[in-house]
């Protein structure tokens, strides 16, 4: 996944949690990139999210680009930033909720906002050897709805994720 965000200026990871692929992400992303990083961090026992913390430590120590914590739903993070009149982004990282209908919504938030030629990865959305998710509602949207959309093409499969790109609009 770090090759497809190679280079890339507005990158979105959706469901952050421990920030490890976020500091990929920030790593290989352009270095005027500014990362968005979406997780709604809910309050644990304690009275604060440990996940947020840890996630804000890690990802603090790769120097490159810039990142911008949006605590919030994928959901309501699409809508703000389609309200924001920003660029579309041209690259998407789809790792929260994995239900059928979690993914859906992020999916329909999404995928309008990838520009041509932005690529979008999902995880959790195939089975493979090591781990037989064939009824995980994630991996079912995507091969029902998500492989079908037209304006996207894939791109390639690695273990459980899923990368495609936006095709050029006509």
């Amino acid at each position: 996944m770090a090759r497809h965000v190679g280079g890339k200026k507005r990158p979105v990871e959706i469901g952050v949690w421990h920030g490890v692929t976020t500091c990929r992400l920030r790593a290989e992303m352009a270095s005027d990139g500014v990362l968005i990083a979406v997780d709604p961090y809910p309050i644990g026992r304690l009275g604060f999210s440990a996940q947020r913390y840890i996630a804000s430590k890690e990802v603090g120590k790769v120097y490159n680009g810039s990142v911008r914590w949006i605590r919030s739903t994928g959901v309501r993070a699409a809508q703000d930033y389609a309200l924001s009149g920003s660029h579309p982004v041209d690259f998407v990282f789809l790792d929260a909720d994995h239900s059928y209908q979690g993914l859906r919504d992020d999916w329909d938030a999404w995928s309008s906002l990838v520009a041509p030629n932005g690529i979008v990865a999902l995880h959790d959305s195939r089975s493979n050897a090591a781990r037989q998710i064939e009824d995980a509602g994630s991996v079912v949207f995507t091969r029902e709805v998500i492989l079908h959309d037209v304006r996207f093409e894939l791109l390639e499969t690695v273990d459980t994720l899923t990368v495609l790109r936006r095709r050029m609009e006509s």
